[in-house]
């Protein structure tokens, strides 16, 4: 089994993050390959970066040409997701609701640690267009921005350890959820801190991609995700190309 795992920002030592963490929870057998795209932010802080990454995502997942059996969208709160999954015939994760989903497996209530404030009402949207928000505690911010996770890893935890515990104390969460793609591994110090369950959303991605695979289940093209209409694309990127 080959699964891609699209990051949705342009920085390769964090595609590279990512797609280690996912690796280390595949099945034996399942390779998974990183994919960063071509153009876009640094990193994805806020709606008309994120709008610009889910362009940037579709057009390099698109544009690879080589086997795979299914997609993990690795952007917390992201737009894209709904498009992904027109395009293509195999089965589309992203990890803001993987997480969410495997936490209620094993809790009443979840909370979400993400980074800045301002991804905070994007991860809310998120969710309540998933159908997974009844059961969300809290989202809290870290107040790090994407990038100071990878510069300084020492202060992320502390900083997202902090939010995890009044999330557990205050808001009377049963699990934690990390809240950005570059947290990815820090599930086991956050358990630790906290005492509770904690879904790094990567992990939880690509475990359920690999059983979509192996229940030989995709996305239902009947109606919502059916492929879009064949018509010319002008301009970039998708240029040229008709689906």
């Amino acid at each position: 089994m080959r699964i891609l795992i699209a990051n949705v920002n342009t920085t390769k030592t964090m595609t590279e993050t990512i797609r280690a963490q996912a690796a280390a929870y595949a099945s034996p057998g399942t390779e998974v390959l990183g994919l960063t795209p071509d153009v876009g932010p640094e990193s994805v802080e806020g709606n008309f970066e994120s709008y610009l990454a889910a362009v940037a995502v579709m057009d390099a997942v698109v544009r690879y040409d080589g086997p795979y059996d299914a997609v993990i969208q690795a952007g917390y709160g992201e737009h894209g997701r709904e498009g992904l999954q027109e395009l293509l015939d195999v089965p589309v994760v992203d990890i803001t609701e993987a997480a969410a989903q495997v936490a209620m497996l094993v809790g009443r209530s979840y909370s979400v640690v993400t980074t800045l404030d301002r991804a905070v009402p994007q991860i809310e949207d998120r969710l309540l267009l998933a159908g997974l928000a009844d059961r969300c505690a809290s989202v809290r911010a870290s107040g790090l921005a994407v990038l100071e996770l990878e510069a300084d890893p020492g202060r992320a935890v502390d900083a997202i350890v902090e939010q995890a515990v009044k999330a557990v104390t205050e808001d009377r969460a049963e699990v934690i959820c990390l809240g950005c793609g570059g947290m990815a591994g820090l599930d086991q110090k956050v358990a630790a801190a906290t005492g509770v369950p904690v879904v790094d959303g990567v992990a939880a991605a690509v475990v359920l991609a690999e059983s979509l695979v192996r229940l030989g289940l995709s996305t239902s093209k009947v109606r919502t995700y059916a492929a879009p209409r064949p018509k010319s694309v002008i301009g970039w990127p998708l240029g040229g190309r008709r689906h």
